[in-house]
């Protein structure tokens, strides 16, 4: 009788031993599950604030990303760059105009043999013998050709005022006289005059103009001929534009 006691009683108590195991591994899966929910909740919120930003910056604002956005950065876009062209193309036209006139000019003068007119990248440039300005050697512009240069300065007056250059050009024959020890001399005093004979006009603004010597260092002919050298003795004006090609505005005094 006392045998079977024991025996009932060992039983009972080997069927209650996997409640211990069966315990932990209920806390284990509550726990597994704890994780997995809070990883799926972190991971949503987190795609939520992502789908938020993009919205935000999508719909033009800046949302958490305010002050390090790349929208807020300046960049220069294409319609900058397409105003910069336009305005360029648009002054170019203007040089364009002045060259009509100045060409229509020369044309009712009868003056192509000695005026040239040529649009460059650096401006419009008019290009003036100094057969039909000066005397041979001198420095002076001739009395009888004042009338022409005022006419010049009419047409150099412009709506938007522009820099003009003034460059004297000389050949190579070496000049010594008790005037001009040389061509570098006589070319700057060529220029000076003729600035100074155009800003007589009452409407020239003196400050927009400047002057400069070359003597025979940029001739554009051989002077080899006397017809190189007829064309390297010149005196140059150049219109510089408002905006250059790369859209910069060039600085007016």
């Amino acid at each position: 009788m006392a045998k079977e006691r024991r025996k009932k009683k060992q039983e009972e108590c080997a069927d209650e031993s996997w409640l211990l195991p069966y315990a932990d591994l209920l806390t284990l899966l509550l726990a597994l599950f704890i994780v997995l929910f809070a990883s799926s909740s972190i991971d949503q919120e987190r795609m939520q604030r992502l789908s938020s930003v993009f919205n935000d910056i999508f719909d033009g604002n800046s949302g958490i990303m305010q002050n390090n956005s790349p929208t807020e950065v300046p960049r220069p876009s294409d319609s900058n760059q397409e105003l910069e062209n336009s305005s360029y193309l648009e002054d170019q036209r203007s040089l364009g105009e002045i060259q009509e006139k100045l060409d229509e000019y020369i044309a009712l003068n009868e003056l192509e043999g000695q005026f040239e007119t040529h649009l460059t990248d650096e401006g419009l440039l008019i290009t003036i013998r100094d057969s039909i300005l000066f005397e041979m050697g001198k420095a002076e512009v001739s009395a009888e050709y004042l009338p022409l240069v005022e006419e010049v300065a009419e047409l150099l007056i412009f709506d938007r005022p522009r820099q003009v250059i003034i460059t004297g050009h000389t050949d190579n024959i070496p000049i010594n006289t008790a005037e001009y020890a040389s061509n570098w001399e006589l070319s700057m005093m060529r220029a000076l005059n003729f600035l100074r004979a155009l800003v007589a006009h009452e409407d020239m603004d003196p400050s927009f103009f400047s002057a400069k010597g070359y003597g025979e260092y940029q001739p554009i002919a051989s002077n080899d001929t006397a017809e190189g050298r007829s064309k390297n003795r010149r005196v140059e004006v150049l219109i510089q534009p408002l905006i250059t090609k790369d859209g910069t505005t060039l600085p007016l005094p």
